[in-house]
């Protein structure tokens, strides 16, 4: 069987200004990075014949979570399209680069732009994170999945994968000693750098002393809103040899779901869709875990990056917590350094494409202080969480 995705490879990245409460209009920011993504790759506008997005535009949902859309950039950037996509129903944010490969793999482009951006820091202002759903004053009557949640005041996916991580708990033991090394390892990440919002040093006891969000959940297990866009370009391997940027090979896919689409009925709430990417990400590949060197896993709440450690079969299901105890594995001289770039809950929410560019990032050796040794030759990407997972492994070369 021929594994079409490893026709694509990522020949450029890009990334606008990042910070809380830019006041930048997000159209800027996505041009930015755009730009910023074709120049890296050594190419032209008249060169991108394809576009790929999440979510698109989107004219409800919580303030700043949706940037810009298809038709808003394809104009702005005056390109000539043979291919493109934009939704919110992907199998995780990064479905939207999952789809660019698909384009082309089977011909239907030569080098698709894919971008993603956030202005929820400068949309929300200085007040709370808006719940989906609430707010915004007068009547709300929910439907769909939304009547199970809303009426009991769950309006937020904090409570939502707060419940997943109470179940892990009741299940395997786990504790918020062991969730902490997540934001604590991301804050040491962070440290090294110069991009990330919150570099200043975190310790345990301040993370157990930390307000309650939504049971086990403090605040430095939720991730930091930010301002900001991410762009890459995928292109067609015969197309990329010769362009400006080190390849970076697209090796296999994940993005499966095989539970149901609910955020509280699935069958496992310890595993989420996570499980069924990972699963499927391994049998297109004769890669195994223990030959990534990297691993960029969504952290929107830390609990989510433990369900990918596990899903990807880094440690057994259920030993997250014990595997997580043991610091130094997951530090940038670990034997599976985790979010070196801070992950979202220091570096910021750049909603799962942040995660991408970081693995993009130390394939090429690029990491400047926060470069895991050696430059690694192969990593792995995962954004998701609930009923949504998507994951990529690349190569270097």
């Amino acid at each position: 069987m021929e594994v079409l995705e490893r026709r694509a490879a990522i020949t450029g990245i890009g990334q606008s200004e990042v910070g809380r409460r830019l006041g930048r209009d997000p159209m800027a920011l996505t041009v930015d990075a755009c730009l910023d993504a074709i120049a890296d790759a050594g190419l032209t506008r008249a060169d991108i014949d394809g576009l790929s997005t999440y979510p698109g535009a989107m004219l409800s949902g919580a303030p700043g979570f949706s940037g810009a859309g298809i038709t808003d950039v394809q104009d702005a950037l005056r390109l000539n399209l043979n291919w493109y996509c934009g939704g919110i129903e992907f199998p995780g944010q990064l479905g939207a680069v999952i789809n660019a490969c698909m384009a082309v793999a089977t011909g239907l482009a030569n080098h698709v732009l894919c971008f993603r951006t956030v202005w929820e820091s400068t949309a929300q202002g200085g007040g709370r994170r808006a719940g989906i759903g609430a707010g915004g004053g007068g009547s709300f009557r929910a439907s769909g999945t939304m009547q199970w949640t809303l009426p009991y005041g769950a309006a937020s996916a904090a409570n939502w994968i707060a419940m997943m991580a109470q179940r892990h708990f009741h299940e395997y033991g786990t504790t918020r000693e062991q969730l902490a090394w997540i934001a604590l390892n991301a804050r040491r990440n962070a440290a090294r750098n110069p991009k990330a919002i919150y570099r200043e040093p975190l310790r345990l006891e301040q993370y157990l002393a930390a307000r309650i969000i939504s049971t086990p959940f403090v605040l430095y297990d939720c991730d930091v809103p930010v301002d900001g866009s991410t762009a890459f370009v995928v292109s067609r391997r015969e197309r990329a040899r010769d362009l400006r940027s080190p390849l970076i090979g697209v090796e296999a896919v994940g993005c499966a779901l095989h539970g149901r689409p609910s955020w509280d009925q699935f069958d496992d709430l310890t595993t989420m869709a996570l499980r069924d990417a990972a699963k499927m990400l391994w049998t297109r590949t004769d890669l195994r875990p223990g030959d990534v060197d990297v691993a960029e896993l969504y952290d929107g709440f830390s609990f989510i990056a433990l369900c990918w450690l596990e899903a990807l079969g880094f440690c057994r299901q259920g030993e997250g917590g014990a595997f997580l105890e043991a610091i130094a594995r997951i530090a940038l001289d670990g034997e599976i350094p985790l979010n070196t770039h801070g992950g979202q809950l220091s570096a910021g929410r750049l909603h799962g494409f942040g995660f991408l560019h970081e693995a993009v990032v130390q394939l090429r050796g690029e990491g400047g202080e926060r470069q895991v040794a050696g430059t690694p030759a192969v990593a792995i990407a995962g954004a998701g969480g609930g009923p949504l997972g998507g994951c990529l492994l690349l190569t270097r070369g």
